[in-house]
């Protein structure tokens, strides 16, 4: 299956609402994947409807932050739901990343960096000491280590994570020009995160927010 260029973060549980944005979407000639968040995920039908999904490159958004053996007894669990790709959190740790790895199979593992909720500011407030790339550095070579399929991460890092994680970068924090921030920090348009060497991006309210043919031909219009 051709792997998207584009995720659209299906951050609600409205499942009605949801197969309006696979209809769409599907149709519009462009390459989408599905990225299904804690919302979803959590809600009563949401795993009844992820596995009817047929043909749809799919992505739960686990975001596993744990101790090794809870990390690999929540992918076993959801195996049957055959994810195209799952994350989890890198400052999990080194041994948590591999054993999640180990048992991923097919499932490609994604390694969650720093949130794009997050800035230099907040880091420190968590106590943290050093600044949001440097951070995003070390996690990358972690995922390198861990031998981890992907990586998340804004897309204010992505020259950052290439120089030491050759597989696919995948960025959240996009918005077509004229987009409110919302609650993401850091961020840029899909142009110029394809531009910075992003492989796929995950975007959520700037196409699923109002009328969604009209916001998907936007997103064309500014790739073409």
């Amino acid at each position: 299956m051709k792997k998207p260029r584009v995720f659209i973060a299906c951050d609600t549980s409205d499942i009605k609402k949801i197969k309006q944005i696979i209809k769409i979407s599907q149709n519009s000639g462009f390459s989408f994947g599905y990225k299904f968040g804690l919302e979803f995920l959590n809600s009563i039908n949401g795993r009844k409807f992820i596995s009817s999904l047929k043909n749809k490159i799919t992505f739960g958004d686990y975001k596993l932050a744990d101790i090794p053996n809870t990390c690999v007894s929540t992918i076993k669990a959801v195996k049957d739901l055959k994810f195209n790709y799952i994350t989890i959190h890198i400052s999990s740790g080194l041994k948590a990343i591999k054993a999640a790895k180990q048992i991923s199979g097919k499932t490609k593992l994604i390694g969650v960096t720093i949130l794009t909720s997050l800035d230099n500011k907040s880091l420190k407030e968590i106590g943290f000491n050093k600044d949001v790339k440097k951070l995003v550095f070390d996690q990358a070579r972690l995922a390198l280590k861990a031998n981890l399929d992907a990586i998340v991460c804004s897309p204010q890092e992505i020259k950052i994570v290439k120089k030491v994680f050759k597989k696919e970068i995948i960025t959240p924090g996009i918005r077509l020009p004229g987009d409110m921030k919302g609650d993401q920090k850091r961020i840029m348009s899909p142009r110029k995160a394809f531009q910075s060497g992003a492989t796929s991006l995950v975007m959520g309210r700037s196409l699923t927010k109002g009328n969604i043919k009209k916001n998907i031909q936007k997103l064309i219009k500014e790739l073409n």
